[in-house]
């Protein structure tokens, strides 16, 4: 505590008041003397504190304005004694002495060095007022009377993180930086400290430039930034700083690529300068600047390792993706590339918003940004020594290397030869056809067209989404009203459009559904067999709502995270305050429509942690502008809502707990009625679809003489017995008296499985191993299988 710093602190002025008010100020009348002179000093500080709990600034000025200066000071002293005690409302203080202290008052150095004991004794140093008046005693002393007290000035700034509010430590700060500046020409405490390892990291790699000419009140002007955009007067004034430090702009760079390389949550303090560096180098136009912000941006917003999503720097994150949102040139992918990594909803939103202004302020569609911004990763061939080469390769939603010497392939990569670089491509390209594969299948509830030329070089030509677009059912039309289907590559349309089933004859999807599996193509995602989810009358009868898949219980960890990865986005629940119900979002249709899903906490597990929730309504609304506006189920666009609705069902089908293969064991547990009703109860869509599915695979398998397919489940004629497996929850039951069978999936495969012509359904390859295993239940080892089985 800088206390101790201090030289001898004189007495207090005379006449001053050191008994603690008898109550706390209040909004109550008291007369203000015209002339204070010979009032009591309490007796007017107290009058000036209810008057400015009471009035605004310009009133007080016009009443304390015309006080002598002497009385001006020795009320402001009193006032920061009795707010020492904490006796003081903090609004009325700032108040007061901004009225008070309109033009110099005498203050002299015994007053600051009593100022500042009081500050460091102070029981309301929390509050940022309280470290207000040393500074402006301070600021009104010549340089002479502030000799020695460098260090206690630095040392009021390194203590600033007892201060509540993000604001008043901002004010202090600026308040403080003055007076040091006056002092110093040396880095703050403040700035890049030891509280983060970027800190440290920055001062090394910058040495002794941070002390070069101008940087000081450059750097300082860079940390008073308060909003993740800046105003005109900052912006200007942030062009004379760069104008008077020669080394400042690239200072501000060498900054953003120190973190962006480190990539670790830093101190909120360096967040904060790095947050004024951002709109420094987006001072500079060129490409070379824009790269920085990309990689700080995307940087910041990603969340750190194992984190649920709050990003590592959330205030360069929000300021790069302005920055990047108003500067010209190729920096949508920077931001699509951004909007992949964060997980943050706040900071979600602002970059999808960025994106929209960008897009709109260049005549682009809705999501044509994010189409435009695919990262094609040419360089896929390493050439090595002794004729080596690494080749990067796409193989469905995965990139692979593969190493070939002289033409001819290698097993895998030699021993001792350097693969960094590829294996970089791999992961790199691995993430972008991830980001492509669900780009596209997001482009299912739009009605997007391109036009020929357009779609064959966005998609079928491109070395990135080309192989995803290649095994995808795309529509064509010359007319924009006959649409005619197809796999690539097919004949020259005017217009270009992915093809959906729900728009579509039961005919027409029957016969993709059989021309799929038989040619053994492997989708990106579900397709051809994709669930639809018409509007139904009793939709229609609710109007604004829908119960289809309401009153489930879930695995609420499986299906928060369920619902993260298909990019719904709402509070977490727990048990605190507001913590009991939640609404997942998630935009479809580039953006015009949102789906809402309510769920609520029905339970909890040791150490009170959430462990399931039950679900509720679904609804809609429609983009007004930056609100949202509730609409009608009828009024929703049929591909959005039965988008939105087939994800509610995968939270519901995949995380009930009527899916838990384990939960007999629980005995009478309040939710088996629940569990035993839905386990074995009628399909849903996507139960009905994998039935679709079975129908078509089972015959190609090799126990197909043993099993059976019938309304809800897939009968399975073992050597031991015979049982029924729920297409639903994969549950199983042995004939004939439907005792049930607990058989937990390990999660490795067990047998031969047949390829599916999709990867996206885990359930479905649960129920064939499940039917493979008991076909042959004569060979199953597992104890604790065995001994249920039938005798």
């Amino acid at each position: 505590m800088w206390r101790s710093l201090l030289p001898e602190v004189p007495p207090g002025p005379a006449g001053l008041d050191e008994t603690r008010l008898e109550r706390p100020l209040g909004p109550v009348s008291l007369p203000v003397p015209d002339d204070p002179a010979g009032e009591p000093i309490a007796l007017v500080a107290e009058a000036v504190g209810r008057m400015a709990e009471m009035v605004g600034l310009r009133e007080m000025r016009q009443v304390v304005g015309p006080w002598p200066a002497e009385q001006r000071r020795l009320v402001a002293l009193q006032i920061a004694l009795w707010h020492a005690y904490d006796d003081w409302p903090s609004v009325g203080v700032g108040r007061a002495w901004v009225a008070l202290l309109r033009g110099p008052v005498g203050f002299r150095r015994d007053d600051l060095l009593w100022s500042l004991a009081v500050l460091a004794e102070s029981e309301a140093r929390h509050l940022g007022q309280a470290h207000h008046l040393p500074a402006l005693i301070a600021a009104e002393l010549p340089d002479d009377q502030l000799s020695g007290l460098l260090p206690v000035f630095e040392a009021v700034l390194s203590a600033r993180d007892e201060i509540d509010t993000l604001d008043e430590r901002l004010r202090v700060t600026r308040l403080y930086s003055d007076v040091i500046d006056r002092l110093t020409d040396h880095l703050p405490p403040y700035l890049l400290h030891d509280g983060d390892r970027v800190g440290p990291a920055i001062r090394a790699a910058l040495g002794g430039r941070l002390s070069g000419t101008g940087m000081r009140p450059l750097l300082l002007h860079a940390v008073s930034l308060a909003k993740p955009v800046p105003t005109r007067g900052w912006l200007r004034t942030a062009e004379s700083r760069l104008a008077a430090a020669p080394d400042g702009a690239a200072v501000a760079r060498v900054m953003l690529e120190t973190f962006a390389a480190r990539g670790e949550e830093i101190h909120e303090d360096t967040d904060t300068l790095l947050r004024g560096m951002v709109w420094l180098v987006a001072a500079d136009p060129g490409e070379e600047a824009s790269a920085a912000l990309a990689r700080a941006a995307v940087v910041a917003g990603s969340p750190p390792s194992r984190s649920v999503g709050y990003p590592i720097a959330p205030r360069v994150a929000a300021a790069a993706v302005e920055a990047l949102a108003g500067r010209e040139g190729d920096t949508a992918r920077a931001l699509v590339a951004l909007s992949a990594a964060v997980r943050y909803k706040a900071l979600k939103t602002r970059v999808s918003s960025a994106l929209d202004r960008a897009a709109e302020r260049r005549g682009w569609a809705p999501g044509e940004a994010a189409e435009r911004a695919v990262d094609d990763h040419p360089a896929r061939v390493f050439g090595r020594p002794g004729g080596l080469e690494l080749i990067v390769e796409i193989d469905g939603e995965k990139a692979r290397l593969r190493a070939v010497r002289d033409g001819r392939p290698l097993k895998s990569v030699p021993p001792g030869v350097d693969a960094d670089e590829p294996r970089a491509v791999v992961k790199a390209l691995t993430r972008t056809l991830g980001r492509e594969r669900e780009r596209l299948e997001g482009l299912l509830s739009a009605e997007r067209e391109w036009g020929w030329e357009t779609w064959v070089t966005r998609y079928l030509e491109h070395p990135v989404t080309g192989p995803i677009a290649a095994r995808l059912i795309w529509e064509g039309s010359d007319d924009g009203v006959t649409w005619t289907p197809a796999l690539p590559p097919f004949d020259r349309f005017q217009r270009v459009r992915l093809w959906h089933p729900l728009r579509a004859t039961p005919g027409e999807v029957t016969g993709w559904r059989d021309r799929i599996v038989e040619s053994g193509l492997r989708q990106p995602f579900k397709q051809a067999f994709r669930e639809v989810y018409p509007l139904t009358p009793a939709e229609e009868e609710t109007r604004i709502y829908s119960n289809r898949f309401a009153a489930h219980v879930l695995r609420y960890p499986q299906a928060a995270a369920l619902m993260r990865a298909r990019g719904w986005h709402g509070d977490y629940l727990g048990f605190f305050d507001g913590g009991y119900d939640s609404e997942a979002t998630r935009e479809f249709a580039g953006g015009a429509w949102r789906a809402s899903f309510r769920h609520e906490l029905v339970d909890e597990e040791v150490h009170g942690r959430v462990a399931f929730c039950s679900t509720d309504q679904v609804r809609f609304a429609r983009r007004d502008g930056t609100a949202w506006t509730p609409a009608a189920l009828t009024e929703v666009p049929p591909l959005v809502f039965s988008e939105a609705m087939r994800d509610v069902d995968l939270f519901v089908g995949v995380t009930s707990i009527a899916a838990d293969d384990s939960w007999a064991d629980r005995g009478e547990h309040p939710f088996f009625p629940y569990w035993e009703r839905t386990g074995f109860g009628a399909l849903t869509a996507a139960a009905k679809v994998r039935r679709d599915v079975l129908r078509r695979l089972l015959p190609r398998l090799t126990i197909a003489a043993r099993v059976k397919l019938d309304d809800r489940f897939l009968r399975v004629t073992g050597v031991r017995g015979a049982y029924k497996i729920h297409l639903g929850s994969g549950n199983v039951l042995i004939e004939p008296t439907d005792r049930y069978l607990c058989i937990v999936p390990s999660g490795k495969p067990s047998g031969k499985s047949p390829a599916l012509p999709f990867d996206d359904d885990r359930l479905l390859s649960v129920i064939l191993s499940k039917a493979i295993m008991l076909a042959a239940d004569d060979k199953i080892s597992d104890p604790s299988i065995v001994r249920q089985l039938p005798s």
